[in-house]
């Protein structure tokens, strides 16, 4: 019976060596089919729109509204030195007229 005994664990240990085996060659041929397929690119992902452009338009508004308070500003200051020069130039006139004897 020792014998017997003997060949069935070496007829075992034969068979677990046997799964093992087929689980190696079974790995082995799913990495030689993985590294035949063609490597597939990965689709790239759309930029993230934003949802809302509140923002840049607002930035818009503030800065047309600031050129236009520059504009009117400049505007105004033109007009002021306008009216200074024309009231400096009938002074003027006016100050050569009485140097010369005519504004009796």
């Amino acid at each position: 019976m020792n014998d017997l005994n003997k060949a069935t664990a070496d007829a075992v240990e034969a068979a677990r060596q046997s799964d093992q085996f087929a689980v190696i060659l079974a790995a082995i041929t799913a990495a030689q089919t993985i590294q035949a397929q063609p490597q597939q690119q990965p689709v790239p992902l759309p930029a993230p729109r934003q949802s809302s452009q509140a923002g840049k338009w607002l930035a818009i508004g503030m800065g047309g509204s600031l050129f236009l308070i520059a504009f009117a500003l400049s505007a105004v200051a033109v007009a002021v030195s306008a009216v200074c020069l024309t009231i400096c130039v009938l002074v003027l006139r006016q100050v050569w007229q009485d140097i010369r004897g005519g504004g009796k």
